[in-house]
């Protein structure tokens, strides 16, 4: 219990340094995977971890320091006091934090269902007049796959091939519900502010994952390259406040991705960082059993 507890907390700092190496090394589809079920677990773990630290203060509650003085029993002490305290405080600002992310994902959520009112049920393109140049991708309700939203500023400043290599990459993003991932690192990020680096490396391999499907489906990465840079430069081109977006502010990591060859799929690296989230699970699994165990005699 005095090491165990403590362990998901490192082993978050190393799933969160080790992100950016994964991301460079390991092909998108599965390193946003594995670093979104590594991040997942790993927020989790260390969650559970602050409420074991929290639970050693019933050991200080008076109804049972009072029975084990009776019985003449002695009351272990597993961690310091304070640091029981501190754990209270993390977990009432952590709770704050996972309810107002949660409130925020709902909110998008709406504002982007709103933009698909009065749609046809079957229509997956909707085109929006505006001067603003943007394509997301909006995810769709319980057995809906979505809607691709683009304004006729961005379909006007490509070419037939080039809006091919658009809507190949949103229609990705809608096939491997690449919002679910985004929505569940995002939840573990606010549940551990540590993994910040791991949802941003999600987010942005999310992008890629889409880019090389699109490569795919089109038949060249330079055309999807072309598409990205020039949608990038078109005029009233702005960054969305919200969806899963063709354009964002990685986009030139992500055209001089797609000038160089498509990054294998490392599985031992990747087991690595799944293996990295496991250990956290497990560390507070065997700080759970030691602290049952230091209580089970004072508390019978």
């Amino acid at each position: 219990m005095r090491v165990d507890v403590y362990t998901p907390f490192l082993l978050s700092l190393l799933l969160a340094a080790v992100s950016p190496l994964v991301g460079r090394r390991v092909a998108p589809s599965l390193a946003a995977r594995v670093l979104a079920c590594a991040a997942v677990m790993s927020a989790a773990a260390t969650a559970w971890s602050l409420l074991l630290l929290a639970a050693t203060l019933v050991g200080a509650a008076p109804p049972v320091v009072a029975d084990a003085r009776e019985d003449g029993r002695r009351i272990p002490e597993p961690v310091p006091e304070v640091v029981a305290f501190a754990a209270c405080a993390l977990l009432f600002v952590l709770a704050y934090r996972v309810f107002a992310a949660v409130r925020a994902e709902c909110r998008i959520r709406r504002a982007l269902q709103v933009m698909c009112e009065g749609q046809p049920p079957d229509t997956e393109l909707i085109v929006a007049d505006s001067p603003v140049a943007q394509a997301f991708a909006i995810p769709g309700r319980a057995g809906s796959l979505g809607r691709i939203l683009v304004t006729s500023t961005m379909l006007g400043a490509l070419s037939a091939g080039e809006r091919r290599v658009l809507l190949a990459h949103e229609r990705a993003h809608l096939t491997h519900r690449h919002a679910r991932l985004c929505t569940a690192v995002t939840l573990a990020c606010a549940a551990n502010p540590v993994l910040a680096p791991v949802r941003h490396m999600v987010v942005f391999l999310v992008e890629r994952w889409a880019d090389e499907r699109a490569a795919a489906v089109v038949g060249g990465r330079d055309c999807t390259a072309r598409a990205l840079a020039r949608a990038a430069l078109t005029p009233g081109c702005r960054e969305p406040s919200r969806g899963l977006a063709f354009i964002d502010r990685a986009v030139t990591r992500r055209v001089v991705a797609l000038q160089t060859a498509p990054l294998p799929r490392l599985w031992p690296l990747a087991a690595t960082v799944v293996a990295l989230g496991v250990l956290t699970a497990l560390g507070a699994a065997d700080a759970t059993g030691d602290l049952l165990q230091l209580f089970e005699p004072a508390l019978v």
